[in-house]
């Protein structure tokens, strides 16, 4: 055999990584009641507990007859099951 004919040692086929790591999953891949683990960074500029939301909507805000239709087409089926047909 000519050395490209050769196949692979063993070493040289398998993939990199640990064999005992692979196919190991957490036990709850949707645990949301653990807060994500806070990455290392820099704090961030303003202290967000001393801030203001203000609520400066108008009263009465404006929809085109477009916006109503494309509303309608996509969540019609869901707002008559919740409010019942108009």
């Amino acid at each position: 055999m000519t050395e490209r004919c050769r196949p692979p040692k063993e070493s040289q086929s398998r993939s990199v990584g640990k064999p005992s790591q692979r196919g190991v999953f957490p036990d709850d891949l949707y645990d949301y009641l653990m807060p994500p683990p806070r990455r290392a960074g820099r704090p961030p500029k303003h202290d967000l507990s001393t801030w203001i939301v203000t609520d400066d909507w108008p009263a009465r805000v404006p929809v085109t007859e477009r916006e109503v239709n494309v509303f309608a087409a996509w969540f019609g089926d869901i707002l008559d099951e919740l409010l019942g047909p108009i």
